[in-house]
Formats: C-alpha cells, structure tokens, sequence
C-alpha cells in the first residue's frame, strides 16, 4: 500500500448509507439464526421467565405457532429446551427416554405443522434428573461418563424418532459424539446432523436458563469436572478436534461473547461451520440495560449478532431471534 493521505481517505467509503452497504464485510440476515425456545406442560399456557424478560415457557400447542412465526420471518432452525415437571424427575433421568416426552411431543407437533422448519434437539440430562447435572452422578456428586453417554445415545435416538433435524450433545462428555454418530448410522438416520457443544465452558452466565428449564434449585455442587475452565484455550481446540474427528457436522462455542476469541480460534483452526450460543446471562444483561436507559434495544442486538458473524460465525442461538429477524426485514 503505498497512497496517503489526502490521495486515501478511509471515510470516503463510509460517507453514504448505499456506499456502507455495498462495502460492508460482513452481513447478518435471519437465516443465520437459531431460536431457543423452552416447552412447558398444558393447553394454551404461556409462562414469562421472570429472570429473562420477554422469553416464556410454552405448551406444545403454542410451541407450533412459534415455529410458524419463526418460519414467516425467515429463521430456519429451533433449539427445543423443557421444563419436565419435578414429579418426573429423577436420579437417572428416565423421562429423557421416554418417546411422549415434552421435547419429542413439541418436536412431532412442530414437524407436522412446520415441516419446513429444522429442529434442534438438546442432548443432556439436566432438564430431566432430580439433581441438575446432565448426567449419572456416583454416590459423591461426581458425573459418571461412560455410564451418562449410553443414556445420552438413547436419548439421541430418541429425539431422532420424534423427528429431530439436528441432535446437539450439550452434556461434555468425553467420546459421546462418536457414540451418537455410531447409533444414528445404525438407525439409518443418516442425513441428522450432530451440532456438538463442543466448547462448552463453566460460566456464571448460565443462571437464566436454569431458571427456564427448572434446574436451578435442584443443582447439586458446580459443573466444573466435564463443563471446561474459562482460563484455558488449546483446551477448546482439543475438544473440537475430538468431536470432528468422532462425527460432529458442526461445533458450538458457548457462551457467546465472552469466549469470541475462540469462535475466532476454532474457525481459523478448522475452517468448520461454527456456532455460538449466546446464552441467557448475556440475553439478560442486553434487557437489564435497556431497562435502565442505559442502552437501545435495536442497536445493541444488531452490533452482538454481528460479532459473532465477524468473529466467523455460521449461525447464532440467540433468544433475540425473532425480534432480530424483524428488525433485519425491514
């Protein structure tokens, strides 16, 4: 580069709205995001998360006309969360077989209705054990792996019955992808795609969603033995490499903002369709601002979504999915 000022002058680009447009290097459109919605129990019920603002519980038959309204908008894929009742929650997390399931009936509903539509189905078992953690826990707290991942593939399959489109392991467990991969093969559902959590780190940004989900309460102890330390990076690169190398379509990295500099890695590194996850702590602390003035709704959203997709992003689970899409459509 060899011009200078006055002959360059970086602003000249920027000085009209349709220049800005044409030499923006990055672009956001509706089709780069992922809903998470969370199901609850009941006929017609909508319960208001109070911890997070403008998201709610839905029964399966409201669940349907949030598939709708995400499909008209142009978001093309849900994440399914549930809040399983307490009564059916236990130490081995039985309710996560079950075919009738909250995840599996809203998943069916929503595939009967909304074909169109993929779904994203979560692979743990905190929404379902009495203890919170996403697995077997021995007799001193501590998750057991081998014996969690022969669960967690029988839940995969499970939701693959249901009508599943993308199985996601959120649990951190070592060689479960390749043991989901395995079984799906078998089963011959062969185009359902794994989105592996696989750099999934031990945040303090969880406590909104665990709200959501009902497990908040019941969370015995921390998930520092499987879910990884915030300080550590080559750490990130090694899980995703195991996952890939197991049979993962595409990785996530979760949280979102705080952890850009590995989406940044990851994608560098392996040049694979990378997700990221902006969780509920991050979602809550955007509406606490607005809530005091301090911030614009639209604005903030907007430049958050667009970090990600700079940071080299192929997609965003976001709980501002729909109020994004309709900002991005105008």
């Amino acid at each position: 580069m060899t011009a200078s000022f006055p002959a360059l002058r970086l602003r000249r680009p920027r000085a009209t709205a349709w220049s800005r447009a044409l030499h923006a290097e990055t672009v956001l459109t509706p089709a780069d995001l992922i809903w998470p919605l969370f199901v609850c129990e009941g006929q017609g019920q909508e319960e208001p998360v109070a911890s997070l603002p403008g998201v709610s519980r839905w029964s399966v038959d409201l669940m349907v006309e949030r598939a709708r309204e995400a499909h008209d908008l142009g978001i093309p894929c849900l994440a399914l969360f549930p809040n399983t009742p307490h009564g059916l929650r236990s130490q081995d997390g039985a309710e996560a077989l079950n075919p009738d399931n909250l995840m599996c009936r809203a998943t069916r509903a929503i595939k009967d209705a909304v074909p169109e539509i993929g779904i994203l189905t979560d692979v743990a078992l905190d929404p379902y054990t009495a203890h919170g953690h996403d697995g077997l826990v021995d007799e001193a707290g501590y998750v057991l792996n081998d014996e969690t991942s022969e669960v967690l593939v029988k839940q995969a399959l499970n939701q693959a019955r249901a009508g599943a489109d993308i199985i996601a392991p959120s649990d951190m467990m070592d060689g479960r992808v390749g043991a989901i991969r395995e079984a799906l093969e078998d089963e011959r559902f062969v185009n359902v795609q794994i989105m592996a959590y696989s750099a999934k780190y031990a945040s303090a940004f969880y406590g909104p969603f665990r709200d959501a989900v009902g497990s908040r309460g019941l969370l015995k102890g921390d998930k520092k033995t499987y879910q990884m330390d915030p300080a550590n990076a080559e750490e990130a690169l090694r899980e995703v490499e195991a996952d890939l190398i197991e049979g993962a379509d595409s990785v996530m990295v979760k949280p979102g903002l705080p952890y850009l500099d590995i989406i940044r890695r990851v994608k560098d590194t392996f040049q694979v369709p990378v997700f990221a996850y902006q969780v509920s702590g991050e979602y809550a602390m955007i509406e606490t601002a607005v809530a005091a003035g301090a911030a614009d709704r639209d604005a903030m959203v907007l430049e958050t979504l667009m970090a990600f997709k700079r940071a080299g992003c192929s997609g965003v689970l976001t709980y501002h999915a729909a109020h994004a899409a309709r900002l991005l459509q105008r």
